[in-house]
């Protein structure tokens, strides 16, 4: 089954077009104002709208009100809402659109309790883990600490880029990759030719 590709970061049309013509499935957009690739939800809006069918996009959250993630869902009119934060379970399923949960991996995490706590969730994804940093930190964590039996469901993120995806796949072999900062000529900018690689790489993993 081919490894799915989630962009994440999405701040301007030409990189989400750029994104969907190399063969993305889905797009992130990031409303966490702290963040370097924060967007407005109306300016989200209008990329959405103007996106092909079949491609998900997703609305990243970080300890968000409960308000504040129903009016930006409702704005934008994402397919699906990412949680990085303390999110319970209860929360991220309040709304009404599937959910995936961030799982940062901190040393000794406990990846099948968390699979049945966000047992509603449709995916876990594994990003790395770095003190006060939701997520987007541009490092990589030991993959190796992903149980075998959770590998084929889960989201891989974490410092992904075109350099090491390949390893990547052929280590974990997840359902599907998130990369955002691995693609970026500049925080919140995607590189085109950087998108281009990494879909190549991922397409070579595949052919192995």
């Amino acid at each position: 089954m081919p490894v799915r590709v989630k962009v994440c970061g999405i701040t301007r049309l030409e990189d989400a077009q750029v994104a969907v013509r190399e063969g993305a499935a889905a797009l992130g957009f990031v409303f966490y104002e702290p963040s370097p690739r924060y967007i407005a939800p109306a300016q989200a809006a209008k990329i959405i709208e103007s996106l092909p069918p079949f491609v998900t996009t997703t609305a990243l959250f970080v300890n968000e009100s409960a308000d504040a993630v129903a009016v930006i869902a409702e704005q934008t009119q994402v397919d699906l809402l990412q949680f990085h934060g303390d999110e319970s379970a209860a929360f991220c399923g309040a709304f009404d659109r599937p959910y995936i949960k961030a799982i940062r991996m901190r040393p000794n995490a406990d990846l099948l309790a968390e699979t049945e706590a966000f047992s509603s969730a449709r995916a876990l994804l594994l990003d790395a883990y770095k003190p006060g940093v939701p997520g987007g930190t541009g490092e990589a964590f030991n993959w190796d600490e992903i149980p075998l039996e959770l590998r084929h469901n889960i989201i891989l993120a974490g410092g992904l880029t075109p350099e090491n995806i390949s390893q990547a796949i052929k280590q974990v072999a997840p359902y599907a990759v998130d990369v955002s900062g691995g693609v970026e000529a500049s925080k919140g900018v995607k590189d085109p030719n950087k998108l281009a690689r990494f879909f190549q790489e991922v397409a070579r993993a595949e052919n192995r």
